[in-house]
């Protein structure tokens, strides 16, 4: 019994190592493939700094310490008290017993584990434990998913701006050359109204996009692990030039979609359940125990480690509870309850682990088409400003007319801005939705 519990606790040690956080399993060299340091950078910053990502290993260690526990009440235990014992005792013929003594008792207890009934219940935690580790994988993916979509936000946002700022200038310019109009009694204060109009709507868009960077900026900042007061020291690259530079599938297999870490969870919290079940019914059964003492003392005759002045005792037998059928039903029914209930659980994360992927990647098609299409009115915008640009140096229209036409051209920019930036943190809600398996 004792070389098959200590092959047990041996194969429990090396178990555990394996389900320790491989940061290779999160496939982190998929940010990379963006060609963009500042990017690589912040991953590695939320992966060293992140508290939600420390909070979650301190749960994980906290699963493991009580698989260790829980091993623990497997093994027998030992245990020694020193005691002092002061007594008057009648004296007999010629033996003779002393009035002070020292006790020193050695107390071994262990419950026979025949049914395997403590090993299951060490077998349930460990369950515990594997769940958490998947549920700390689900973590970081999403940290690291989050954080790469918040940045390349950020880097939509910063050409927005940008744009935005010539779009203000081109309608300053505009309304500039309008007011001399009007003095001129050539056109109305309506239309001058209208124009001012659109020069403020322009500057209330400005400080809407500034806003929304300065607010991303603040939760990359929490993401990092750093103090939201610290953005103005971050640098971010430019959304012309990031891209991925890798393959989307078109399709994912069912094996990666099945090894997603909340399916792997659901899988670990349902065969922990089943257990749990196995260990209700156990419970209808006696516990076999068995307690042994060996006493040295100072009260009778002998030296104190001689076995004259030694008492020792073994004691075996089951133990059974009396009124207590009605509790233990009700035990083996919650437990099965909860057994139905995560097999229900199961099931339909299975399903929606599905609806995710074959949802991202449909997105993924349709925002590449919404794209491409994108940049093709891009480039008949970009033809009808060259003709604005030759109209304007020939005199056939006006400042205001081509400053228009620029302006035109400026926000069909920012709408191929906008679907780029989609379609890339399409990508990482793929990479989410498959484990991180890209």
């Amino acid at each position: 019994m004792i070389k098959k519990l200590f092959l047990s606790f041996i194969f429990l040690f090396v178990s555990q190592a394996c389900f320790a956080l491989d940061v290779e399993e999160l496939n982190v060299d998929f940010f990379t493939r963006f060609n963009d340091a500042y990017l690589n950078c912040y991953i590695q910053d939320a992966l060293n700094n992140n508290h939600d990502l420390k909070k979650a290993e301190h749960v994980v260690e906290q699963y493991r310490q009580q698989v260790k526990y829980s091993l623990g009440q497997e093994l027998p235990s030992f245990s020694v008290g020193a005691s002092y014992l002061g007594v008057k005792v009648p004296e007999l013929d010629n033996f003779q017993l002393k009035d002070n003594a020292f006790i020193l008792p050695f107390m071994a207890s262990y419950e026979a584990d025949f049914l395997l009934k403590n090993r299951d219940k060490t077998r349930a935690l460990k369950k515990s434990y594997e769940a958490s580790r998947f549920n700390e994988k689900a973590i970081y993916l999403a940290i690291l998913s989050d954080v790469a979509t918040v940045y390349t936000n950020i880097l939509m946002y910063d050409d927005l701006i940008e744009k935005q700022l010539d779009i203000l200038k081109n309608q300053e310019e505009i309304l500039k050359r309008s007011n001399k109009k009007f003095e001129r009694g050539i056109i109305n204060s309506t239309e001058i109204n209208n124009l001012k109009k659109n020069v403020e709507e322009t500057k209330n868009n400005l400080e809407k996009l500034k806003k929304e960077r300065q607010t991303l900026m603040m939760q990359l900042a929490v993401l990092t692990g750093n103090s939201s007061s610290n953005i103005k020291n971050m640098k971010v690259g430019n959304i012309e030039n990031f891209e991925y530079s890798g393959k989307i599938p078109e399709e994912i297999s069912s094996e990666i979609i099945f090894s997603r870490p909340d399916v792997k969870m659901a899988e670990a919290n349902l065969e922990k359940a089943r257990i749990d079940v196995r260990v209700a019914k156990k419970e209808f059964f006696p516990r076999f125990n068995i307690v042994g003492i060996w006493a040295f003392n100072t009260i009778a005759p002998g030296t104190f480690f001689s076995w004259e002045s030694s008492l020792a005792a073994i004691l075996a037998g089951a133990t059974q509870d009396i009124f207590k059928g009605g509790m233990k039903v009700a035990n083996l029914k919650i437990y099965k309850a909860k057994y139905e209930e995560l097999f229900e659980n199961y099931n339909q994360t299975n399903l929606e682990a599905v609806k995710e992927v074959n949802t991202a990647l449909c997105i993924i098609k349709h925002d590449r088409e919404i794209e491409n299409n994108t940049k093709s009115e891009l480039n008949f915008e970009l033809e009808n400003f060259n003709n604005a640009q030759k109209k304007i140096s020939r005199g056939v229209i006006s400042e205001p007319d081509f400053l228009t036409e620029e302006n035109r051209f400026i926000n069909t920019q920012t709408n191929y801005t906008q679907a780029k930036t989609r379609r890339i943190v399409n990508y990482f809600t793929l990479y989410k939705a498959v484990g991180g398996q890209l």
